[in-house]
């Protein structure tokens, strides 16, 4: 019995060690840098991320873009129009743990639900106001109005929204502490799957019928 203690302790510790990585963002990096090197995927080699370029290989414009300079195009049937700058658009921030977008509104559009399943988001209101909210795991909903000059934060993984509250377009800056956050749009998720999620699961999960389903589904081309 005296060693239960001693086992109890081990046990507690060895759960700690496997929790730590889920309550970190990205992985810490290990050297001053890695600027990720696009190339190297067009082998058989996989990571979880991008591997690094050679140092004698590095340069400064791989830690500089323009990409969030110019509003997006918000001709589309939501109104909004996201512009990422994630490792995928900016060499640099491979391992670096972070990375950017930029939202812009038509008047009245809509941001509409989504999560970012490995980020936590801050967005700084640009231009306009916005009506954001996200959805508790408790169902709870935080919902509240955002201008220029202002900020809110969407904790990670929470499905959210934004809307442009005005008759004027409206643009954001998002801050995310992950280099590659992803994204996940409910609506696309669900109606346009690849291969498609059954129409009966759809109808009964959303109470409706499955002609309902078809006609939203529709809608949604087909994902990659």
């Amino acid at each position: 019995m005296a060693k239960l203690p001693a086992v109890l302790l081990a046990a507690c510790a060895a759960l700690l060690a496997l929790a730590t990585p889920l309550l970190a963002g990205d992985p810490d990096m290990l050297q001053d840098l890695c600027v990720a090197d696009y190339k190297s995927l067009e082998g058989p080699l996989r990571l979880n991320g991008f591997p690094c370029k050679r140092p004698e290989n590095v340069a400064a414009n791989d830690f500089f873009s323009d990409v969030l300079s110019l509003p997006g195009n918000t001709g589309n049937p939501v109104g909004s129009a996201v512009t990422a700058a994630n490792v995928e658009k900016l060499a640099g921030l491979n391992t670096q743990g972070v990375s950017m977008s930029r939202v812009d509104y038509a008047p009245w559009g809509v941001n509409p639900p989504h999560t970012h399943p490995r980020a936590t988001e801050v967005i700084f209101v640009l231009e306009g106001c916005l009506d954001v909210a996200f959805v508790t795991t408790a169902g709870k909903l935080f919902a509240r109005t955002v201008c220029k000059g202002e900020i809110f934060v969407f904790p990670s993984g929470l499905v959210h929204y934004q809307k442009n509250n005005g008759g004027a377009p409206a643009a954001v800056i998002s801050a995310f502490n992950s280099q590659l956050p992803g994204t996940q749009s409910l609506a696309v998720s669900l109606f346009g799957a690849s291969p498609p999620v059954p129409t009966d699961v759809l109808a009964r999960a959303f109470q409706i019928d499955g002609g309902m389903v078809e006609a939203i589904k529709s809608k949604f081309p087909p994902m990659n």
